[in-house]
């Protein structure tokens, strides 16, 4: 079986195209059905690596290195299906590979073109997918932006081929789009209307419409909805505002049957649907008692998305440990300006440093984790905030002052972090970088080892700067615990704090890992140190 479904969006952005995929994807999966997620960003970077958090939020990073759109973290948290750098397809890889070919003299001189050139690259890479994992019984392709937009073009075009190609009974269309509420309260379903005629335009009619909504649409407004877009009334389905967490989307779609009708619109025969899990998620959600509250100190904390693995896996953990968790979110450039730092944490409970890059705000961040370390509350770094930790240490623990990393003081008579002698010259940033899946050894005795029960586990990198080999003896001399290295024991994974209720410090990523049925171990044992030293 080679199916297809192709979800696009309408009438603005931001209306929830990824977890309505990664829902589809999940509700197929409950059914018995093996499914892979791809994701089309029009964007010409060839990938997200590059790009600033600001605008794009997060980098989700694979286990082969793929630096990719935050999306492939949502279909990671909803699905099985294995992800890498094939799930992502972005335009700048497309008119890359195109452009080579064409240079290599592959297209016999013939005038390159976007129709067929362009898009059957794109085809190519799409249909790849089920070829690569040879299970594969459905390939969900989300097309990122907004019908309508001329960066999108060519990835419905191509859609529009796959389906005339492999028949509609292979290869069908989800399209997601907005109805307004208007200050009378009354829904408007107009912008339904001329985002399904622009599908039309572009020879793609939806098989399915889902409506993002404020509630529930009702009987009138469906049908109204279905006899304006020539897709059937039962094909009309609402995606509402939920108060809850987005892991409820998939009850919401199973509910109104959307699983059943992608069934019967692709022909397999319908099978069992086995939602278990994500029932007993939200049992496990609305069972939480009592609250704790976890600083985040960053250097992007305007943006939400800036950080989604991340809040996602604190989420897991707190499902895990039965408590709420609240995120304080909390700019490190204001803790830099404050000379009382409790008068910004004192009602904190654990305090969190996530990655990034840059000088911006890493005084205050030291500040953040000295803190921590002094008032034994329960402290987790991740990648820079390992580096953070590190020099906090240094300068507090050891007395070097004037500690840093070469990223943000590269005359520091004391780097404690730095780049690896053979990265020094290497300007391409790319080509400094540890990315993707890795495997680290874990030392006994410490939190790491007891977070996740074994002494060797594979956990996934994005950064160039590395704990200063040279230091080593120093800071074990002085007290901290070197918790996990590389299997070579060339690199540093894992520092602990001594004498403390909990505080680690991670090089890796385990947030890309955590799902919310398995909350990533280091979030989980964070949390429940946290829960521990409330006495919740």
């Amino acid at each position: 079986m080679n199916k297809f479904i192709f979800v696009s969006g309408g009438v603005c952005s931001s209306l929830g195209k990824g977890v309505a995929a990664s829902s589809i994807g999940a509700l197929l999966e409950s059914r018995g059905l093996n499914v892979r997620m791809v994701k089309c960003d029009p964007y010409i970077n060839v990938d997200a690596g590059t790009m600033s958090p600001y605008q794009h939020g997060e980098v989700y990073v694979t286990d082969d290195g793929a630096e990719t759109d935050l999306d492939l973290g949502n279909y990671a948290r909803f699905t099985k299906g294995r992800l890498r750098q094939a799930n992502s397809i972005t335009t700048g890889q497309v008119y890359e590979s195109v452009i080579r070919k064409e240079r290599e003299g592959k297209y016999l001189g013939k005038c390159v073109q976007v129709i067929p050139h362009i898009t059957d690259e794109i085809k190519s890479r799409v249909l790849a997918v089920p070829k690569e994992d040879t299970d594969t019984d459905v390939v969900i392709v989300e097309i990122g932006g907004t019908v309508g937009d001329i960066e999108s073009i060519p990835y419905l075009e191509a859609a529009r081929q796959v389906i005339h190609e492999q028949g509609r009974i292979n290869a069908i269309s989800v399209h997601l789009t907005l109805i307004p509420e208007v200050a009378s309260g009354e829904l408007k379903t107009k912008p339904t209307q001329h985002s399904v005629k622009s599908m039309q335009e572009m020879g793609i009619q939806p098989d399915i419409l889902i409506c993002r909504s404020p509630v529930m649409l009702d009987e009138l407004n469906r049908k109204k909805i279905a006899q304006f877009t020539n897709v059937d009334i039962d094909a009309v389905f609402t995606s509402p505002n939920i108060s809850t967490t987005i892991y409820q989307i998939p009850i919401i779609f199973h509910e109104q049957k959307l699983d059943q009708i992608i069934l019967r619109k692709m022909g397999v025969e319908s099978r069992h649907s086995d939602i278990r899990p994500w029932n007993t998620l939200m049992e496990r959600f609305s069972a939480r008692k009592g609250k704790v509250r976890i600083g985040v100190v960053g250097k992007y904390m305007e943006i939400h998305d800036t950080y989604t693995s991340l809040y996602e896996a604190l989420f897991h953990a707190s499902l895990e440990c039965g408590i709420e968790v609240e995120t304080v979110k909390i700019d490190s450039s204001n803790l830099e300006k404050t000379g009382n730092v409790d008068s910004i944490l004192s009602d904190i409970d654990g305090i969190l440093v996530p990655g990034g890059f840059g000088e911006r705000g890493i005084n205050g961040m030291v500040k953040a984790a000295q803190w921590a370390r002094t008032n034994n509350k329960p402290y987790l770094g991740i990648c820079l905030g390992m580096h953070i930790m590190l020099i906090e240490w240094a300068r507090n623990v050891l007395g070097w002052n004037d500690a840093d990393s070469t990223e943000f003081a590269p005359d520091t008579k004391y780097p404690v972090v730095s780049l690896l002698e053979e990265q020094v010259n290497v300007k391409n940033y790319g080509g400094t970088m540890r990315l993707g899946s890795s495997e680290t050894v874990n030392e006994e005795g410490t939190h790491i080892l007891a977070a996740y029960g074994m002494k060797k586990i594979a956990e996934r990198h994005r950064h160039r700067y590395e704990f200063s080999n040279q230091y080593r003896e120093d800071m074990i001399k002085s007290g901290l615990k070197l918790a996990a290295f590389t299997p070579d024991g060339a690199l540093v994974e894992c520092v602990e704090w001594p004498d403390h209720p909990w505080g680690a410090a991670v090089q890796f990523h385990p947030e890309f890992k955590s799902r919310p049925t398995a909350a990533a171990p280091l979030f989980r044992d964070f949390i429940a140190a946290v829960k521990s030293a409330k006495k919740v």
